[in-house]
């Protein structure tokens, strides 16, 4: 298990597991995003740590987060959350806050309890701004289980049982290795009483004749404007973009990330897509392929923690994303309104000035 560190922590501290925090929050919530996880995780860092200073405080949550962020496979998502929480404290702790440090800390704690409370929220309010754009006999596609998607898509249908006049269809894109979560997805719907045909992803091609709109979540919307999802979404929006039709994307504005990917290959993080074989390594017995694949270890540098940990394995297929470009996006739909991809950058910027986070509060208020 990994120190806190070189910060004095309380009796109960010693056991705190930053990364067994965040996966634990995960599983108590299923409706808990991974940016939001990692914030709560540094609170419950923060509420469990006897740190007495502005710089042992911030040094704390950096190397905690740098770490949570070493340790998981597809940390882009979660980082959002993090860098978001380090320059809200950044603002929060600097020398000209009155009071004593207990008093800024309690301060912080408070507020950022707050900001999580918010951003759980604000699913429903994406869901009331997107849902107006599910229109009277539309067919939408949809992939990957998005749970801000799923709460856009159910609110349309809540206003049609409510008297209104929207009655659409869905198209939803299966994902084998992902079966129960696509199951799970299409059951809530039909539950709804929203008609949903479900194809493999193979046909989008074929389906996207029928289409009037694609919706799809964003596990991090980047500086550019782009969005990194699950595996497929970069040819859904190539084959709506080919196609003439929208591609709109629902996603949180915590999920917003300071990235600039260039291309697929360029996301910072380790993927096992495109694995290349030969015969002769197919015709290898078990235990040849595992003296094959044996590599040197390299020690790893123990710097604040006292016990080396095997780095995460990469992404297979399974869990693996892709990059999607911001010419092929339409707009994003969030909390605070719809937004063009080229004003995220500008919202970026804006959380990072000192007033950044407090605008966050207002939206999410």
């Amino acid at each position: 298990m990994a120190s806190l560190g070189n910060v004095p922590q309380n009796e109960k501290a010693k056991s705190f597991d930053i990364v067994e925090t965040y996966h634990r929050l995960l599983n108590e919530d299923p409706d808990l995003t991974m940016p939001v996880a990692a914030i709560e995780a540094l609170i419950e860092l923060l509420v469990q740590s006897r740190a007495v200073t502005v710089y042992e405080t911030l040094d704390l949550v950096k190397t905690q987060s740098d770490y949570l962020k070493s340790r998981i496979p597809n940390s882009i998502s979660l980082s959002a959350g993090t860098d978001l929480f380090q320059r809200y404290m950044i603002s929060s702790l600097k020398p000209s806050s009155t009071g004593n440090f207990e008093t800024v800390r309690q301060h912080l704690l408070s507020n950022g309890r707050l900001f999580v409370s918010r951003a759980k929220a604000g699913r429903e309010r994406i869901a009331a701004y997107g849902r107006h754009f599910v229109r009277d006999g539309s067919v939408v596609l949809t992939h990957g289980g998005s749970r801000v998607v799923g709460a856009l898509l159910g609110k349309a249908a809540e206003a049609s049982k409510s008297g209104g006049n929207v009655r659409f269809q869905v198209i939803y894109v299966m994902n084998d290795a992902r079966s129960s979560e696509s199951k799970a997805v299409v059951s809530a719907l039909r539950s709804k009483g929203v008609p949903v045909a479900t194809i493999s992803e193979g046909a989008v091609g074929y389906a996207m004749g029928k289409v009037n709109l694609v919706i799809v979540g964003a596990e991090g919307v980047v500086e550019n404007g782009g969005i990194i999802s699950r595996l497929g979404t970069y040819q859904i929006a190539l084959l709506a973009k080919a196609a003439g039709k929208p591609f709109y994307v629902a996603a949180e504005s915590h999920k917003f990330v300071r990235l600039y990917p260039l291309g697929q290959y360029d996301l910072g993080i380790d993927q096992e897509v495109i694995e290349f074989k030969t015969d002769e390594e197919e015709n290898l017995s078990p235990e040849e392929k595992k003296f094959t694949e044996q590599t040197p270890e390299i020690e790893e540098k123990k710097g604040y923690f006292d016990t080396e940990i095997a780095l995460p394995k990469p992404n297979t297929a399974v869990d693996a994303v892709d990059f999607t470009p911001p010419a092929l996006v339409s707009a994003l739909i969030t909390e605070s309104g719809v937004l063009t991809p080229s004003a995220v950058s500008e919202e970026l910027i804006s959380v990072v000035r000192a007033t950044g986070f407090l605008k966050l509060f207002v939206l999410l208020s």
